[in-house]
Order: structure tokens, then C-alpha cells, then sequence
């Protein structure tokens, strides 16, 4: 795989993480030419935080190291990340092999992806592609939370809600080689991804999400409260006591304090914006001569 992008890519410093490997991966690469470093801490997040923390770089190509994702398209990608110019450029997924892209990843791919789409206004397709292109300012405004393969969920809504300039675009993807095999276990990671999304909601659309809350919470008071208040006009009496305290008094004041956090973190969340988007700004747009 090193050979491949160093082909494609001859001017690039071509950096592999080595995640705690067993297989000889970081040998392997070092004879290849690449520049290794090693991250102790288990998970792809952890080693895109790394990657973002440690390298200095005009153009950042990432890439899984499993040899699934087709290094021949990283010129065109890089192209169209300089010209726009992007700061993000995500390679999409494409390929008739089933053994490729399992059917549990890719059912899940889409069901997550449309479920971001949905949320914040996803522009794209395989929002889980591991083959993505970054700017500089990009990079260097990415907070990089993530510790595990929801990282990918993370670097989306990040350009998605900073408002910045992406692209995808179709890049061919092939089986992995004989006695490899994938990390990402389907229902656990998605379930850590599903996971990832409604902590996003919470903290990047805090009006909607403590809204929702409080919507409910006002719903329940509304339906024990009805029929509370019909008992009350029949017969004059009050005999469901609890349920009367739990309608007009608990549920009512959960709504009152998830509308008002919502309101009080919506301004939180605006300052951490803020602070992200003069981050960004800081740096150049991407355009250089030098690709990396």
C-alpha cells in the first residue's frame, strides 16, 4: 500500500500509525519508505488524533492501512480539494464485490449516513469511508473527541456544522488481502456511532434536542393532567392526588428546565463554534504547490 501512494503521490511524506499491530505492520512499512510512529492508544480515534496532532502539513490524504482503498485516485482528489478550494473531499465507496463491503456495513453505512443527513444536512453517501482528503485549517480546527471508529461520524458533522466547503466523490474499493481482516464489528461499532450522533445532537443542536425534551416531558403533563382536570369538573374531587402533583408539578417543571437548557447551552454552543471558526480561519486556504 506505501508503494502505491508513493507512486501516485512522489513528493508526499507518507506517515503509517502503528495501533499496537501484531502482523508486522509497522516493519513492513518502515522498508516500504513510510515514516512510523506508533499510538498506544486503542482505537482509530485515538490515532486521528494523533495523525492531526503531530503532522504539519499543506494537504492531508487519510487512508486506512488495510490496502481496500485505491491510491490511484488521490491525485484527482487532491485536485479538487486545491481548485475548489475544499476542505474536505470524502472518497466514497464503490465496488460489485459483496466480500468487499459486507451487507451488515453497508445496511448500517446507509442507515447512519441518512440518519446525519437527516440531522444536520449531510452532502454525502458513505459518510464511514476511511479515504478522505483535508485542508490544513481543516485539520488544525478538528477537536479529534472520538476514540474508536465513530471518529468518522465526527470528522463529518465537524465540516458540516463549521459550514465549511466539501466534496465526494466515487473511489473503486477492493477486497482486503488474503488473511486480513476488519476491526469494525457491525452492531457494537454501530451502536458506539448511533451513540456518537445523539451526544452530537445534544451538543451541537442543544435547542432541538433539549426542545424534544421538553416537548415530551410537557406532552406526558398534558395527558395525566386532562384527565385529572375532567375528574375534577364531574364530581368536584380530586381523587388521583399523586397523579395530579406528578402532572402539573414534575412534568411541568421538566419541560420548563429542558427548554431553558436548551436555550442556556445554545449560546455555549455558539462560543465553542466561534472559537473553532477563528481556529479555521487562522490558517490558509489550501492551494499550494506542495502536496502531502
Amino acid at each position: 500500500m506505501v508503494g502505491d501512494f508513493r507512486r501516485v503521490l512522489p513528493n508526499a511524506a507518507i506517515h503509517v500509525y502503528d495501533n499496537n499491530s501484531s502482523d508486522g505492520t509497522a516493519a513492513n512499512a518502515h522498508d516500504a519508505g513510510a515514516i512510523v510512529r506508533t499510538e498506544t492508544r486503542q482505537g482509530k480515534g485515538a490515532v486521528v488524533r494523533r495523525m492531526f496532532a503531530d503532522i504539519d502539513a499543506d494537504i492531508y490524504v487519510m487512508t486506512d492501512g488495510d490496502d481496500t482503498y485505491d491510491a490511484a485516485s488521490a491525485p484527482a482528489l487532491i485536485e479538487l480539494l486545491v481548485s475548489g478550494p475544499l476542505d474536505l473531499v470524502n472518497g466514497a465507496r464503490e465496488t460489485d464485490i459483496a466480500a468487499a463491503f459486507r451487507p451488515g456495513h453497508r445496511f448500517g453505512n446507509r442507515l447512519l449516513t441518512g440518519l446525519v443527513d437527516r440531522i444536520f444536512g449531510a452532502d454525502v453517501n458513505d459518510m464511514l469511508s476511511g479515504y478522505k482528503i483535508f485542508s490544513r485549517r481543516y485539520v488544525k480546527s478538528f477537536p479529534a473527541m472520538s476514540t474508536g471508529f465513530e471518529i468518522e461520524t465526527e470528522l463529518i458533522v465537524h465540516a458540516l456544522e463549521m459550514r465549511l466547503p466539501i466534496a465526494e466523490v466515487a473511489t473503486p474499493y477492493r477486497v482486503r488481502a488474503e488473511g486480513s481482516s476488519s476491526k469494525l464489528h457491525t452492531f457494537r461499532d454501530g451502536f458506539r456511532i448511533l451513540r456518537l450522533i445523539v451526544q452530537l445532537v445534544k451538543e451541537e443542536r442543544p435547542i432541538q434536542f433539549f426542545g424534544l425534551l421538553g416537548a415530551i416531558a410537557g406532552t406526558i403533563a398534558i395527558v395525566l393532567g386532562t384527565s385529572v382536570v375532567i375528574e375534577f369538573v364531574e364530581t368536584g374531587l380530586v381523587p388521583r392526588l399523586p397523579t395530579a402533583v406528578f402532572a402539573t408539578g414534575r412534568e411541568r417543571l421538566a419541560a420548563l428546565l429542558a427548554f431553558f437548557s436548551g436555550l442556556i447551552l445554545e449560546t455555549v454552543t455558539r462560543g465553542r463554534r466561534e472559537i473553532k471558526r477563528l481556529a479555521y480561519l487562522a490558517l490558509a486556504p489550501p492551494g499550494c504547490d506542495d502536496e502531502s
